[in-house]
Parts: C-alpha cells; sequence; structure tokens
C-alpha cells in the first residue's frame, strides 16, 4: 500500500492570517497588500524572517536601530521568500548598515491587536529588504487564527493513515506552536522554508515513497505544487490574492481546508 502524505503551508492555508505591513520610507500601516505580491512587484527585493518573539520589544528604546538590537542579541534570521537569488551574507552586510528603527515594527501592534483580538498564534516579525538599494523597505508584523474545522481535518486525516506535515516561511517558535495546536509531529514541522525548500521537503518525502499532496495560497508555493504528485490551492484566506500563474499550477482549487478530506491522491 503507497503511503500518502499531506503538506501544508501554514499562513492562508491553516492559519487564517492578519498582517500590518509599514512603509519605512512614508510611515504608512498598510493592510490590503500581500507582501508576497509586494515583494513580486521590486525587481531585486526578499522577505526576511526575524526568529524572535515580538513582545521583547515593548521594553525597548523605539529609536533603537533594527539593526543593533539583531547584532546586539544575535538573533537569526532567514530568507523565505525573495523576486531575485541573495545570500545570507549580502542580507547581513545590508542589515547591519540599515537605519530603520525599533518603532518601525511597534508602529504596527496597536492595528494588528485591533484587527486580531484572540489571536492564537502570532507569526512574529519580517522585513523586506531592498536590495537593489540596499535598505529595509519595510516591516511586517504578523498574527492569526486557525480556521475552522483545521484541527478536526488534521485529525482525520491521520486516522485514515495520512502524515501530515507543516512546511512555512514563518519563524521557528511559531511553527513549533502551530504543531502543538494541532496535532501535527514536531519533527514534521518546518519553520522558515524557503520556496525552493518547500519543494525539497516533498521531493524527500517522495523519496521516502510518500505519494504527496502540497496544500498551500501563495507564489512561495509553486514550486512545490510542481513537484508534488497532487496541489491544492486554498482560497479560504478571503483577502487573498491568486494570481492566474498559481491558479495553473493546482490540480484543485478549494475554498475550506476540509475540503482536501475529499481529494482521492
Amino acid at each position: 500500500m503507497t503511503k500518502k502524505a499531506i503538506v501544508f503551508d501554514n499562513s492562508g492555508t491553516l492559519i487564517e492570517r492578519f498582517r500590518v505591513i509599514k512603509d519605512v520610507s512614508t510611515g504608512e500601516l498598510i493592510t490590503h497588500i500581500n507582501s508576497l505580491n509586494l515583494i513580486d512587484s521590486f525587481l531585486n527585493a526578499a522577505l526576511v524572517v526575524l526568529q524572535f518573539n515580538t513582545n521583547c520589544l515593548k521594553g525597548l528604546d523605539p529609536n533603537t536601530l533594527i539593526s543593533d538590537f539583531v547584532i546586539e542579541n544575535n538573533i537569526d534570521f532567514d530568507i523565505s521568500y525573495y523576486s531575485t537569488d541573495v545570500s545570507k551574507e549580502e542580507i547581513t552586510a545590508i542589515l547591519e548598515k540599515d537605519t530603520a528603527i525599533i518603532k518601525d515594527i511597534t508602529d504596527t501592534f496597536p492595528l494588528l491587536k485591533e484587527r486580531v483580538p484572540n489571536m492564537e498564534l502570532c507569526n512574529g516579525s519580517a522585513v523586506i529588504i531592498d536590495i537593489a538599494e540596499e535598505r529595509i523597505a519595510y516591516t511586517i508584523t504578523s498574527a492569526g487564527q486557525l480556521f475552522s474545522g483545521v484541527k478536526e481535518t488534521i485529525a482525520k486525516l491521520q486516522d485514515n493513515d495520512i502524515d501530515v506535515f507543516i512546511a512555512s516561511g514563518d519563524r521557528s517558535a511559531a511553527i513549533k506552536r502551530l504543531a502543538d495546536i494541532t496535532g501535527v509531529p514536531e519533527g514534521h514541522a518546518f519553520a522558515t522554508a524557503s520556496t525552493h525548500r518547500k519543494a525539497e521537503i516533498v521531493a524527500n518525502l517522495q523519496e521516502k515513497g510518500y505519494k504527496v499532496m502540497m496544500v498551500g495560497d501563495g507564489p512561495n508555493d509553486i514550486l512545490a505544487f510542481k513537484q508534488a504528485d497532487s496541489a491544492v490551492l486554498t482560497t479560504e484566506q478571503k483577502d487573498g490574492d491568486f494570481p492566474d500563474k498559481l491558479k495553473n499550477y493546482a490540480d484543485f482549487v478549494i475554498g475550506d481546508i476540509s475540503e482536501v478530506l475529499q481529494i482521492d491522491f
């Protein structure tokens, strides 16, 4: 009997996401734009996930440089998505000389709390680096709540001997908590997974004899869609922007996460 596995993206797939983006240059707070689409609008940009709990920023001098905070506290980061190849060393060099401040992150907190008063998961903070201009162009803070039926869907999949995995671009602590909440084994949850890493995770499972379904909602899932035996685009994130190129790679389009139970793969 063929082993089966489902790999879920997190934000917009298992979690209804809410994010606030700050334009560092203008101070504008943005809630209606998908950060991945924003990156795709640049010729050279990268989404950099900062590996820390945002609560630790509340007691800091708001004028502290983000670069100083990252360096002095040895904060790790990962490149989750990009419109052009860039190394971690290149990002480090940009961060070290950038002038964005902690306030550029914490300014998003009140609006995010207003939008998600009962947040189940704080995905944390990230920055969008304009590689060409060598600066932090935007800060992003996000949080979310499980879509209705997620826990039940995962439990039914597991009852049907389908192994469940999570591959997400979000920070490690958030994905560990998500695994705890949903009953996914911690070893099956992969954080700060880039577009290429998601495809590798699918390929590695296939090499182990699994038939794999990938479930996602964004352009960072396209390579995994192409690699998987079945690709499922979920549109449950109502404010999502699903470009045709994404739909073209999907074998199925669903509006509710529980619909994966009806797909034979």
